[in-house]
Order: structure tokens, then C-alpha cells, then sequence
């Protein structure tokens, strides 16, 4: 089952359930973010609850999409408790490239590899533990609250003071906190983690500010498990043309880390199990077009998609006026 949300022509919100190519209101369910919470409460299945709610008119999608009705697939009415986070060097890449990181990783001196593959490294010895403990901890990021998300179709607004403004296509889990402080997993989605690479090979320590920029996920919500070999495409047009295009792979299948190892390492945390909070926590990728030489420009729409995750997620670069590179914020004392 894919969930979504939409804006009705008269700005009321609507949730919508689609198995295959046929898309139906959800009846009586006021948000994603509630319908959720109410399972969550209830001890119940998404699909369940949503079977007993039963089906409402029907739903162009794509033309909700077209039209810039298409918000994100959750949201919290309070953006500051809604978080952005993820992890890097997760990810094998292409079964040639696994092989040669893999090989580069264990015949390397350890005095010689860099933090970047020694994380690499650790995560592929220690990364899916069989005994159902914890696993070695991943890289982690912090992108930002719910004010830096862009809905699917909207422009990725990078700040006028950054280097570069880059696509990473990835997966995200979508989380919600119980009244207990339980975490629950709402599904996965495709997420564009949208990143200054240009500012981030300056110097490794930058990555945190290289990663405070926007994002964005969906449009739909995949309920139910993560296949494990996820096969898509990211993209970059320009104008009339394409400009990269190449495929990304996901799920387990393709990474040195479990789900819930990535999972339990985010949420052993007590302040990202706050009741009500929602969590978009994104698991990395092995595809850049960075990483290729492409240098994007604002302007430039960047596409993901990946069959199991219906639409696909497009977001355009653009850059906000303020403030400028040279523009010094000042602090007021009180």
C-alpha cells in the first residue's frame, strides 16, 4: 500500500491509499500523522485501520502533482517536531564497486585509511550483527526540523552563502513516537537529501554544515517492509535535457548496515523519542552526481524514482536571496 497527501482545490487536507494504479481518498482520516498515531495507540496495522475506514472518491494523482497539490507524505503541525536526520557510508554500491571498496577497505594498512573508510569499514564487519544485538553505530547527520522540508514538486531552497547545491537519492523511514515514547515505523519513501558536496570536500570536519540544507520526501509512503534490493534512477534535467541520469540501489541487500541496526541507533536516543514527534530519517546512498563531475546550477530539477515507491520525487534548485555570502548576521543583546 502507497499513502500521500494532498491539498484539495479548497486547501483542505486529504489522505490517499493506492494499491496499484487506483488512488482513493482514505475516509475520516485527517492526516497521515494521525492515522498513525491512532495505530500506534490502538495497537493497530495501517492497512487495517485503513481497510475499516474504507474508500472515498477517487484520485488523479498525477495530476494533483501537476497541479502543486501534492504535500509531503507526513507532516506535523508543529514543523519543529518534525526531524531530519540520516546516515552516510552505508551503502556497498554497484556489485563491481562493492567488490573493489570491499577488497580497498581490508588490504589497507589502517594508518593510512581515511575516517571516511575506516566508517566505511566498521560498518561492513560490524554493520548486520546475527545475534539480534546492536551493531557497530553508523555515521550520523542532523539536516535540520520541519521547516527545511520541500514537498514533492516544490523548489529545494538552498542559502545564497553555499558552495554547491547536490542531490542524494535515498530511502527514507518514516517514524512516529507513541504516548509511551515508542518509536513506529509509518513505511519508507524516496528522499532527495539534498547536500553542499563542494563544501563538504573542503574538509571533512564541514559535513554538518554541508548538511544543513533542505530536503525532501515521498510522495508517497511505501507501508510494510523494505524490499530488500531496491533498484532506481536518479536523474538531473536541465532545460530540455537530461543532463545525468544514472541508477541507485538500496535496501539491505545493497548496504553494510540492517534497517534496524540504522533504526537503533537513531532512536536509542531519548530526545528522538519525544511522544508525538515524527522522524524522516534517511539511510544514505552510493550514487552522486557529484561524485561524476556534474556541477548543477539553480534551476536545474533533480528526479528520483524507484518502482516500488509510485510517483516519483522532482525538486527543483533554487537559491533564497538572503542572507549573502558576505552578508554578516548580527545578534541583538537584550
Amino acid at each position: 500500500m502507497l499513502l500521500s497527501q494532498i491539498r484539495t482545490p479548497a486547501g483542505d487536507l486529504r489522505v490517499i491509499a493506492r494499491e496499484g494504479t487506483e488512488a482513493f481518498e482514505v475516509r475520516g482520516a485527517a492526516s497521515v500523522l494521525a492515522l498513525a498515531l491512532d495505530c500506534a495507540r490502538d495497537g493497530e496495522k495501517i492497512a487495517d485501520r485503513i481497510g475499516k475506514l474504507g474508500f472515498g472518491p477517487a484520485v488523479d494523482l498525477a495530476k494533483a502533482y501537476e497541479e502543486g497539490r501534492l504535500v509531503s507524505p507526513i507532516l506535523h503541525p508543529d514543523p519543529a517536531h518534525l526531524h531530519l536526520t540520516g546516515t552516510g557510508l552505508t551503502h556497498l554500491g554497484s556489485a563491481a564497486t562493492r567488490d573493489a571498496m570491499h577488497q580497498k577497505t581490508m588490504k589497507a594498512d589502517e594508518a593510512t585509511l581515511t575516517d571516511s573508510m575506516r566508517m566505511f569499514r566498521m560498518g561492513v564487519e560490524g554493520g548486520k550483527p546475527a545475534n539480534g544485538r546492536p551493531g557497530v553505530q553508523p555515521e550520523w547527520f542532523y539536516k535540520g526540523n520541519g521547516t527545511m522540508l520541500a514537498a514533492p514538486g516544490a523548489a529545494l531552497a538552498s542559502p545564497a552563502f553555499a558552495d554547491d547545491g547536490g542531490e542524494e537519492p535515498e530511502i527514507a523511514g518514516i517514524y512516529v513516537i507513541g504516548a509511551d515514547g515508542q518509536p513506529f515505523r509509518v513505511g519508507f519513501s524516496l528522499a532527495n537529501e539534498f547536500s553542499d558536496h563542494v563544501m563538504e570536500r573542503v574538509n571533512y570536519l564541514y559535513l554538518a554544515h554541508s548538511k544543513l540544507r533542505p530536503a525532501s520526501f515521498g510522495p508517497e509512503i511505501l507501508v510494510g517492509e523494505l524490499p530488500q534490493d531496491v533498484r532506481g534512477t536518479s536523474r538531473i534535467r536541465r532545460g530540455g535535457a537530461t543532463i545525468f541520469e544514472k541508477p541507485f540501489l538500496s535496501g539491505e541487500a545493497n548496504m553494510s548496515h540492517t534497517i534496524a541496526n540504522l533504526e537503533h541507533h537513531h532512536f536509542k536516543y531519548g530526545v528522538f523519542r519525544q511522544p508525538g514527534d515524527v522522524h524522516v530519517h534517511m539511510f544514505g546512498t552510493a550514487t552522486l552526481s557529484f561524485a561524476d563531475g556534474i556541477r548543477t546550477e539553480p534551476g536545474d530539477v533533480f528526479e528520483i524514482e524507484a518502482a516500488p515507491f509510485g510517483l516519483p520525487l522532482r525538486n527543483a534548485w533554487a537559491v533564497t536571496p538572503k542572507p549573502g555570502r558576505d552578508e554578516f548576521v548580527r545578534v541583538s543583546a537584550l
